[in-house]
């Protein structure tokens, strides 16, 4: 990754609870004490800096609103469109992404050898389904076999379960995806529904959890999440469909909520136009107004509520619309602190997610006051910069 020096003067910068005046200096990529004498410098007076945004449910590899045509595409056009996709990202404030369904070590590489502008990337390779299960993209009349994909990967049976996990960690993975109930963008699985067996969710936990990683669990419904966090899964993807009971449950057991609100808000506006299926159309009516709900839930049980966007296909352009439907089913502190420090926990590195010393020099500059005018979290033109690295990402191209 790209590090440089940089000193801001003069800003309102975050630090957890509110703004406070201070100069922020970054010295080779990091947040320091002191500046140095050779650091770019940025007159900030009057603006408002903010930690770089994290997107914790992220998905580069999703070029396609039809599942199969995700799945068996040319990975070599599917790479480059998932490298548009993050620097388009990075470009929006978001700074660190985690991909949960996708990406994989060649990718991570390219990042890592700055080919292309692009946020911190933390991937999950293809995520867990069982057949017929979420990940399973065939509809019902489809006679032809599918193991695997750019996303997903169908895997039954405790063994197998173990032999994917290893594989995953082996080549990079940061985490370990499962399909813990049926989803809206499949075609044959009830969206309530819990997936895989208790046995073969706990074999997941173990192999992760051996290795210091962990496991997060696409899952709508109560009975799906409380079947995911009584195998030991620690970050639920999107649980639209939660109960007070389960919110309750997930405090108790210390998992997150990812929501990803954007996702139904986007579908249910262009998902016709662009040519969502009329299964996927109905399964979203089900789940686009239990969303805010949910982290409302969430918030008043103590649960750890993050953020993530989930935008498939053409939809990726609707990413900062999540931020602003996450700040109407709470506040925009509450959302601020979700892409910040609350993602950065769940990703599990301190050096994300504050503007400390030691911190990441990644931040993104506003010209107004994210706590008075909220809009300014999710409006292009309030950015007067992001940073990453300590170098500001070019916000023309």
């Amino acid at each position: 990754m790209p590090a440089a020096s940089l000193s801001i003067f003069g800003a309102h910068v975050w630090h957890g609870d509110g703004f406070t005046l201070r100069d922020v200096h970054i010295v080779d990529g990091r947040i320091s004490e002191t500046g140095t004498p050779d650091a770019t410098r940025i007159d900030a007076t009057g603006q408002w800096l903010i930690p770089g945004l994290i997107d914790a449910h992220f998905h580069a590899y999703a070029t396609s609103m039809d599942g199969l045509e995700n799945e068996r595409g040319p990975l070599s056009y599917t790479a480059i469109n998932g490298a548009r996709r993050l620097t388009r990202a990075l470009q929006r404030g978001f700074t660190t992404v985690r991909d949960v369904a996708g990406g994989d070590i060649g990718l991570a590489q390219a990042i890592d050898a700055e080919l292309f502008p692009s946020p911190r990337y933390h991937f999950t390779g293809p995520a867990l389904s069982q057949t017929g299960g979420h990940g399973d993209p065939r509809s019902a009349h489809i006679d032809v076999c599918f193991s695997h994909g750019h996303m997903c990967e169908v895997v039954d049976g405790v063994d197998n379960l173990r032999v994917a996990v290893r594989e995953r960690l082996r080549t990079g993975a940061h985490a370990i995806k499962v399909m813990a109930s049926g989803g809206v963008f499949s075609l044959t699985d009830p969206i309530r529904i819990p997936q895989y067996s208790e046995d073969e969710l706990r074999a997941v936990v173990d192999e992760a959890t051996r290795r210091g990683s962990y496991v997060c669990a696409h899952a709508y419904s109560s009975e799906a999440v409380q079947h995911a966090i009584t195998a030991g899964v620690r970050s639920i993807e999107h649980g639209n469909l939660i109960d007070e009971q389960t919110a309750k449950l997930m405090a108790q057991a210390g998992a997150f909520l990812v929501p990803t609100l954007a996702a139904y808000d986007a579908m249910d506006r262009r998902g016709a136009d662009i040519g969502l299926n009329a299964i996927s159309l109905q399964k979203n009516s089900e789940v686009l107004a239990k969303g805010q709900h949910a982290v409302r839930l969430a918030h008043a049980a103590g649960v750890r509520v993050g953020f993530g966007t989930d935008l498939m296909g053409d939809l990726e352009d609707d990413q900062l619309a999540g931020i602003r439907l996450q700040v109407e089913a709470g506040s925009a502190a509450d959302t601020l602190r979700s892409m910040t420090t609350v993602n950065a926990e769940l990703i599990g590195d301190p050096a994300l997610g504050h503007l400390g010393a030691g911190a990441y020099g990644d931040a993104v500059l506003l010209a107004s006051d994210p706590l008075t005018d909220p809009s300014a979290l999710w409006r292009q033109d309030s950015r007067v910069a992001v940073i990453r690295a300590g170098a500001p990402a070019d916000l023309s191209a």
